[in-house]
């Protein structure tokens, strides 16, 4: 399974188990090109990079349980925006057109999960080139 299909499978599954449907795929989308612009953004530095971030704001072991083989330990809203910034998780929010807390707990949702599938050897990757190639190629086929 490719890059792309493990992303938008994530995808689908936060959007089975939402309410409003059509609300869900607009929100998923905005939701997911944040995470890939996160992990694409040279200042992140990739996959590794926003583990290394996350674990820095003393989240270590939750994200290596996202990366190990086994159980996702959560993370929750708040932690998410202290790690990530509450300017971030503001951004994001506007975009969604939702409040702050619900950004936050959206990305605290899949964030565990999309990390986990980008690291399916319990490894990160070690050349981000080609998972930022595989991230943009789903960012471009996400703007269609």
């Amino acid at each position: 399974m490719g890059i792309l299909d493990t992303v938008l499978g994530v995808i689908k599954s936060q959007g089975a188990n939402s309410a409003a449907p059509g609300a869900a795929v607009s929100g998923d989308h905005q939701l997911l090109e944040s995470v890939i612009g996160l992990i694409t953004d040279p200042q992140t530095g990739g996959v590794s990079g926003l583990v290394d971030k996350i674990a820095a704001g003393g989240l270590g072991d939750q994200v290596a349980s996202w990366v190990s083989t086994g159980n996702n330990l959560p993370i929750t809203a708040e932690q998410i925006q202290k790690v990530l910034g509450y300017s971030f998780v503001q951004n994001l929010a506007q975009k969604m057109g939702i409040n702050t807390t619900d950004a936050a707990g959206s990305l605290a949702g899949l964030l565990p999960q999309v990390v986990d599938k980008l690291t399916p050897d319990g490894q990160v990757p070690a050349d981000n080139k080609l998972l930022e190639l595989g991230l943009a190629g789903l960012k471009g086929l996400l703007a269609k």
